[in-house]
């Protein structure tokens, strides 16, 4: 990190502002190049900027943050530019010209501030996860992680296990000494205690990465029921052709909604029958393999047809919302259930029963991915690191019980327990997770 980078940590494009960020040791040396001396930590200064030859640039506001109280960590400068590409193409070419100044990496800012103890890993992702939130219930839940909900919980899970483990190495490495008795006996009640709080935290269904990446909608049924018609209407645009002709629909059609906050997935799929046709064929297959993938279904039928299709049976479970569409057309009888789920009646034509709908939608959709009081799982290496740490736990606690383990390698299991943990926040044995986490930010973050 001797280096000192930059970057635009702005959007691209012509905007009113544009904000261009210095972090490094000559980053101070770079604010004085530019508008001749350096402004008041952490206040507002309006400046000119020149460049080496005197020629001026534009005239910004000037920020100006002394290490280690910046984001970086580092001495940072932060320069609000007017927004048009030919300002920041010249603020550029003079920013090059400074010794030690080079363009910045994506990610590489937060990245350093993860190597200087500003962020952890949970941390800096919820950060990625803010600048990529597309809905309120993810936006608050990237605000919670970010802010150290997750990294809190996992860190006094650690300090738990870090003190359970003091006390199984004083058994082993003072077993002369006059110690209490039953020193390591004490620490069993706790990690059973700790292993069933950690298990808890694993059962949740994965609501945290289903809020983080959309719940998966598909649409289903059989040809002609109106299955892309109700992804316009409830797209509120024409995503999907709409025929008369069976089989328009062959290939999986995906749309994403912001359903009350909480981020959709929503799939329309080829009509379900036995064909001939091999490319409706294929699309069948396709809708058939989105089924199974899908957290939640909506089930079309036809309310002008008094027998539903053996291939749309199969699909309405638990978690199948179905519908009856045509009910401008048809009719269904009152309180009508199939496979114990209640048909909703719908016309997507006149809209007549669209709200009922829509407040299903929302609260299947809340029950799955809402948030809850504490920070959730949200991605797959903290749920790897977790069931890692909960392996070794059992681990301990089995051989700790029925087969008189040796206690060097019950204080081992212990360790590895928490080392699991250690790599969720990235206190430990990272090293190889850091272009992975980072690579995908931003190149001005």
């Amino acid at each position: 990190m001797a280096s000192t980078i930059y970057a635009l940590s702005s959007a691209p494009g012509r905007a009113g502002v544009a904000v261009v960020r210095v972090s490094g040791p000559q980053a101070g040396d770079a604010v004085i190049a530019l508008c001749g001396d350096l402004p008041k930590h952490r206040f507002a200064s309006l400046r000119k900027l020149r460049n080496a030859e005197g020629v001026p640039i534009d005239e910004a506001l000037v920020l100006w943050f002394e290490k280690p109280n910046s984001f970086t960590g580092e001495d940072v400068a932060e320069l609000h530019i007017h927004g048009g590409r030919a300002v920041l193409a010249a603020l550029f070419e003079a920013l090059a010209k400074v010794p030690g100044l080079r363009l910045a990496e994506p990610g590489e800012f937060s990245r350093r501030a993860f190597e200087n103890g500003r962020l952890d890993l949970t941390e800096a992702e919820g950060l990625g996860d803010l600048i990529n939130a597309e809905t309120e219930a993810q936006r608050r839940q990237a605000l919670r992680q970010m802010q150290g909900g997750l990294s809190d919980l996992y860190e006094g899970w650690r300090a738990r296990l870090t003190h359970a483990l003091a006390h199984l190495e004083a058994d082993i490495d003072f077993a002369d000494e006059d110690l209490p008795e039953g020193v390591a006996a004490e620490v069993r009640p706790q990690v059973a205690r700790l292993r069933e709080e950690i298990a808890g935290h694993l059962a949740d269904n994965r609501r945290g990465e289903r809020l983080r990446d959309g719940l998966m909608v598909a649409i289903l049924g059989a040809p002609n029921v109106g299955k892309s018609s109700l992804l316009n209407a409830l797209a509120r645009r024409e995503a999907a052709i709409v025929s008369d002709l069976p089989g328009t629909t062959r290939d999986v059609i995906e749309v994403h909604l912001d359903l009350g906050g909480y981020p959709v997935i929503l799939a329309d799929t080829a009509g379900l029958r036995d064909t001939a046709d091999m490319v409706e064929n294929e699309g069948v297959r396709r809708a058939l393999k989105r089924a199974e993938a899908a957290d939640l279904k909506l089930v079309v039928l036809d309310a002008t047809r008094d027998v539903v299709p053996p291939e749309t049976l199969q699909l309405i479970d638990r978690d199948a919302i179905v519908i009856a569409n045509k009910i401008d057309a048809g009719s269904i009888p009152e309180n009508y259930t199939i496979n114990g789920r209640p048909v909703l009646p719908v016309s997507v034509r006149s809209r007549e029963g669209m709200d009922a709908l829509l407040a299903a939608l929302e609260q299947e959709v809340t029950a799955r991915i809402g948030l809850t009081g504490s920070a959730g799982i949200t991605r797959a290496r903290h749920r790897e690191a977790l069931t890692d740490c909960v392996a070794a736990l059992d681990r301990f606690l089995a051989g700790n019980g029925r087969n008189n383990q040796a206690p060097e390698l019950a204080a081992e299991d212990v360790r590895l327990a928490a080392r699991s943990l250690g790599r969720i926040t990235g206190r430990i044995d990272v090293e190889d997770l850091l272009d992975v986490i980072f690579r995908d930010f931003c190149i001005g973050k």
